[in-house]
Order: C-alpha cells, then sequence, then structure tokens
C-alpha cells in the first residue's frame, strides 16, 4: 500500500485531501510544520511526499534544500496558484512535480499516481545502458560520464534513460512528458524544460552542449 506524507499548515485541506486519498487507497501521514516534516522521514520510510512551500517554522523550500541527504523519496510541491519562481525553484532543487494550490484532489491523486507508477517501472527494469561516454545503471540508479559517477535526481535519471533511448534523434516535448513526467505536456508547463536545463548544467563539465535543444521538436542527446 502506497504510504505518502502530506506536509501543509493548513488542517482543514490535509483533512480533505486525506480522505479522499485514503479512499482510494493510499496510506496518509501528515506535517503541519516544515520541522515535523523532517522529524517523521527519519523514522518512516515513505513513498511519496506531498510539500506545500509556505510553511511555518521551516519553509517547504528549506525542507527540499536538505532532503537530498535524508530521503530519496519523490516529492510533489504544493504552490501558490500562479507563482511560477517558486515552481521553477523547486524542480532545479530537485522535486519530481507540482500542483498548484486550491488544488483539486483528484488532479493531486493523479500526479501521486504518475510519480509512483514511474519509481515502479524503474524498480523493475534492471538493465544498464551504455552509449560511448555515458552509463545509466537501471537497478542502482547509477549515472556515470566517463567513469565518474554523476548525482542526479530521480527525474534526471529517467531524463537521460529517455533521451539515450533516442539514440541521438530527437525527441520530441511531448514525448518526454508523457515518458519521463507521466502526463501530457500543457501549453504553460515548464517542468520537463527547468528538468532538461538541470540536467544540462551537470553534464556540461563534460560537454560544452551535452543537451541540445531543437526549436519546435524537443530535445537530443549530444554527449
Amino acid at each position: 500500500m502506497t504510504h505518502i506524507l502530506l506536509a501543509d499548515d493548513d488542517a482543514e485541506l490535509s483533512d480533505l485531501l486525506v480522505e479522499y486519498l485514503t479512499n482510494h487507497g493510499l496510506t496518509c501521514d501528515c506535517a503541519y510544520d516544515g520541522e515535523q516534516v523532517l522529524e517523521k522521514i527519519k523514522f518512516l520510510k515513505y513513498d511519496l511526499i506531498v510539500l506545500d512551500i509556505m510553511m511555518p517554522k521551516i519553509d517547504g523550500l528549506s525542507v527540499l534544500r536538505q532532503l537530498p541527504t535524508l530521503t530519496q523519496t519523490p516529492v510533489i510541491m504544493l504552490t501558490a496558484k500562479g507563482d511560477e519562481i517558486d515552481r521553477i525553484i523547486g524542480l532545479e532543487l530537485g522535486a519530481d512535480d507540482y500542483i498548484a494550490k486550491p488544488c483539486n484532489p483528484r488532479e493531486l491523486l493523479a500526479r501521486i499516481n504518475a510519480v509512483i507508477k514511474r519509481a515502479i517501472t524503474q524498480t523493475t527494469d534492471l538493465t544498464s545502458l551504455i552509449h560511448e561516454r555515458l552509463e545509466l545503471d537501471q537497478a542502482h540508479r547509477m549515472c556515470k560520464v566517463d567513469g565518474e559517477i554523476l548525482q542526479v535526481t530521480g527525474t534526471e535519471f529517467d531524463l537521460l534513460v529517455a533521451l539515450l533511448q533516442q539514440q541521438g534523434n530527437v525527441a520530441s516535448k511531448e514525448w518526454l512528458s508523457q515518458t519521463v513526467l507521466q502526463r501530457e505536456l500543457q501549453p504553460l508547463d515548464r517542468s520537463l524544460d527547468v528538468h532538461v536545463s538541470r540536467l544540462r548544467k551537470k553534464l556540461q563539465p563534460f560537454h560544452e552542449d551535452p543537451i541540445k535543444a531543437v526549436r519546435g521538436r524537443g530535445y537530443q542527446l549530444v554527449l
């Protein structure tokens, strides 16, 4: 059974979301401030964290900065409607997805299921993908460039797998969104672009332009 941590200081909204998610087979714990989030993940293992950006004591972005040293659990951010800056910062800090508040419980469930489905798919494919300078060990979720381990998030790893599977061809944004983010590409959704930008920066010490943006078409791995 999927076990999630719902972190939001809005108790009324949390109760509503917990009731809906529980009725759809999820087990939910709640945290109402950033300190509680960090405390809970020390002692319990979650399949996913839904993390509100605006929380007391320690805000969501500060929590997100600390998570990589504590857990590899996927994160979906809750952000204020229209607050694109927080979304971009959150994605750059390693969040897997975001949803704007006030959120529709059904949409949140769909986002949760998409991230969980991706995580399950990751664990069932144990093959290694090797192409010239790049090696992706899917069993251990490890990326190596020229034999050197490169620290990437789960979404960045999946993005590399998808791009590598295209064998140097251009991968459309629509296909990448479906394959990596498990959802259709929306006109104003910049999630994919932010993940690509973050991954490109990590690869640039090995290649000046490792992921080319092909105008009107998509992205191409040229490392």
